[in-house]
């Protein structure tokens, strides 16, 4: 099988530049990638670039520790989709759920996704998987899915770890069928990509996208 058509082309880094986000869009284009995912600075320029294309223009919010104010997530947000983001991957409050404000976490996830729907634009919610224990993923992911939220994310990038398949596994089991699943963080292997995918997700966030095509190409010429 082909990861095109599942992977997020990605680039997070702090000191990317304008041209490699060019770059990113140029080869999200060429090879049919899901979307790409760039910093809200470059939401405009990443819009610009896939006019007229399939490919999606996903941007992050309250990224990477998601303990902004309610309000600034969502100043954020509007101002990403103005700017033509049709994907929000929005970093949950992972302080209110450890600290047991459960309704509080849902109703901002709510209020994104919305705010999200109301312009045909995706909500995505990183849950950070690495830092939960397996009790608290699954409460996050139920809360997701009673918030409104489009898909559940694994993980941002930036924490001790990436995805797994176990964290996987176990959001397909407490998600509804109508709730997908994006995984993402250190998939650096065309193997570790599909794995994923047969753990139920639907979605891979890599920042190793063409590499990853690469083994593609390596294993239908074997």
């Amino acid at each position: 099988m082909t990861l095109a058509p599942y992977l997020d082309h990605t680039l997070l880094r702090p000191d990317c530049t304008a041209d490699q986000i060019r770059q990113l869009c140029q080869e999200a284009k060429a090879h049919g990638f899901a979307g790409v995912c760039v910093p809200p600075c470059y939401v405009a320029l990443a819009a610009q670039e896939l006019a007229g294309t399939a490919v999606a223009v996903g941007t992050v919010i309250g990224f990477p520790l998601g303990y902004q104010d309610t309000r600034t997530k969502f100043r954020e947000a509007e101002h990403a989709i103005e700017a033509g983001a049709t994907e929000l991957d929005m970093v949950l409050n992972i302080s209110l759920l450890k600290s047991g404000q459960l309704p509080q976490a849902e109703q901002e996830v709510e209020d994104l996704a919305d705010l999200a729907h109301l312009h045909d634009v995706l909500l995505k919610v990183i849950i950070e998987t690495a830092l939960l224990t397996e009790a608290e993923i699954i409460q996050a992911a139920q809360l997701c899915a009673e918030a409104g939220a489009d898909l559940v994310k694994t993980s941002t990038g930036f924490a001790s770890r990436g995805a797994s398949v176990e964290d996987v596994e176990l959001l397909r089991r407490s998600l509804p069928a109508t709730v997908r699943i994006k995984a993402s963080g250190g998939i650096r292997t065309r193997a570790a990509a599909l794995a994923l995918i047969a753990a139920g997700a639907d979605r891979i966030g890599s920042s190793n996208g063409v590499a990853l095509l690469s083994e593609d190409d390596a294993t239908s010429s074997v």
